[in-house]
């Protein structure tokens, strides 16, 4: 399927140590066979995930979200959104105009949380948030209105109905104090509550990737499934009321958060598995958690060429057999040193300012070998993740019990929008592996912003539904 890809990769390096790397990066080619079983493995994980006494086992969590519906086109008004996933957080003012189908953000403000709140206790940080939330009403001229929000939330949650999500665990470096096992919604009303200068409405939770299907969902009401895949990787996709058995209730859909990152903890990708990816994931903050993740996204990439480099450097089929103090440094080959490797054009020279960059002494067949493996694991990961989601739009068309679906995925992340061969190899495989879907890619403009939006609109449009 990549072959016109390799073809170009493989000039200029000698047949007799293009056979000996071809050795080690033979894992990596995995066969359209193999991503078929990859599929129905998910497929079987999903299912799980979704059922009542299955699911606290389950590796894929498939978390209900809440939201009931994607946009139709009548969503309108003012929204403010919150966007709280790490060492900074963001406020926006966002309208929504109907005539022109169009999520106009306004304006935004970032305020950064000090690294001793970011261990203090809960009240604090939410109490800080409150402030921010008045300094930038104030400076928006809206104070005195009450507008909904809603709220993006990137760490572990449950989600208990769209207003109401239990923080499961901190991370990414947070450890507060008084939040873990509360809901996350609570906390925030009552510290504007301990203020009383200002209000809000109606508050939505939103998972950053629920944030990237809605944000494309405006523009296109076939959106059903939003993917990420930057430095982590998840999806989530419109499924049937009925099938998602924690939930009451026959009629309709609602949008699940797979969080598919986890797919494979339970072992059963054991068999693509590399001694790279095993190493990547022995060597990270959560060893066992997250491999499919550790597969194919930002945050392992790098790492993943870096490992194979220093082995073929120790074996002589590199740089003479010489590493360099960079290369035998964790995580000091970035991933986003493979998107200008592989580019079509620039690439080779930009493959030799790399390797000069991290002090190796290179010659011309290096480069060409370096840009070979960089290609494996990128091809590798975009294939791993078409299948994955080629996974879920049979799934949908399945649900449907239709012969042929078509429908758009939002996407959003560095990997797909910035690496040059990323997205045509992982729609290739989505094509193979998924021949009766038609899927249009839309990427998402500022998913967690906009999208958050997006998802208090069609809240609200509901609510408004079922009151008349």
């Amino acid at each position: 399927m990549s072959g016109d890809a390799s073809t170009v990769h493989t000039d200029g390096i000698p047949p007799d140590a293009l056979s000996k790397v071809q050795e080690y990066l033979e894992p990596f080619h995995l066969s359209v066979e193999k991503l078929r079983e990859v599929s129905a493995r998910l497929r079987k994980d999903l299912v799980r995930g979704l059922g009542k006494h299955s699911h606290h086992k389950a590796p894929v969590k498939m978390l209900p979200t809440f939201v009931r519906a994607t946009p139709d086109g009548t969503e309108k008004g003012d929204f403010l959104a919150l966007d709280l996933g790490g060492t900074n957080f963001r406020v926006l003012h966002v309208r929504v105009v109907e005539e022109e189908q169009k999520v106009l953000k306004m304006d935004s403000q970032i305020c950064a949380i000090p690294k001793e709140m970011m261990l203090g206790p809960g009240v604090q940080l939410f109490d800080h948030i409150a402030a921010c939330l008045n300094d930038f009403l104030v400076s928006q001229n809206l104070k005195g209105q009450t507008l909904p929000l809603g709220f993006t939330f990137s760490f572990p949650c449950e989600q208990k109905e769209i207003d109401k999500s239990i923080l499961i665990r901190w991370t990414k470096g947070f450890n507060c104090s008084g939040v873990e096992g509360e809901d996350v919604v609570k906390l925030l009303k009552e510290a504007i509550h301990r203020r009383g200068d200002y209000d809000i409405g109606s508050v939505a939770m939103v998972n950053d990737t629920v944030g990237t299907m809605m944000s494309c969902g405006y523009r296109d009401q076939s959106c059903e499934i939003g993917m990420i895949i930057g430095t982590g990787t998840n999806a989530c996709y419109m499924e049937e009321i009925k099938n998602v058995r924690r939930v009451e209730g026959e009629d309709g859909r609602m949008c699940i958060n797979t969080e598919w990152g986890g797919f494979g903890d339970d072992g059963c990708l054991k068999d693509i598995r590399t001694e790279f990816d095993v190493v990547v994931d022995e060597t990270s903050i959560n060893p066992g958690i997250h491999n499919f993740e550790k597969m194919i996204s930002g945050m392992y990439l790098g790492e993943i060429v870096r490992l194979l480099l220093v082995r073929l450097t120790e074996n002589k089929l590199l740089f003479e057999g010489r590493t360099s103090e960079a290369l035998l440094t964790p995580d000091a080959f970035e991933t986003k040193f493979m998107s200008e490797i592989e580019e079509r054009d620039g690439g080779l020279e930009n493959t030799q300012n790399i390797l000069t960059e991290l002090g190796l002494k290179w010659d011309s067949v290096d480069s060409r070998i370096v840009r070979l493996v960089c290609n494996a694991v990128s091809s590798r990961s975009a294939r791993l993740c078409g299948a994955a989601l080629a996974t879920l739009a049979n799934r949908i068309r399945v649900n449907r019990r239709l012969d042929h679906l078509k429908t758009t995925v939002g996407v959003d992340g560095t990997v797909y929008k910035k690496h040059p061969n990323f997205s045509e190899e992982l729609r290739a495989t989505v094509r193979l592996l998924a021949p009766d879907c038609d899927i249009t890619f839309l990427v998402s403009e500022d998913g967690s912003g906009k999208g958050a939006a997006m998802v208090t609109a069609v809240a609200q449009r509901l609510a408004h539904q079922t009151q008349n």
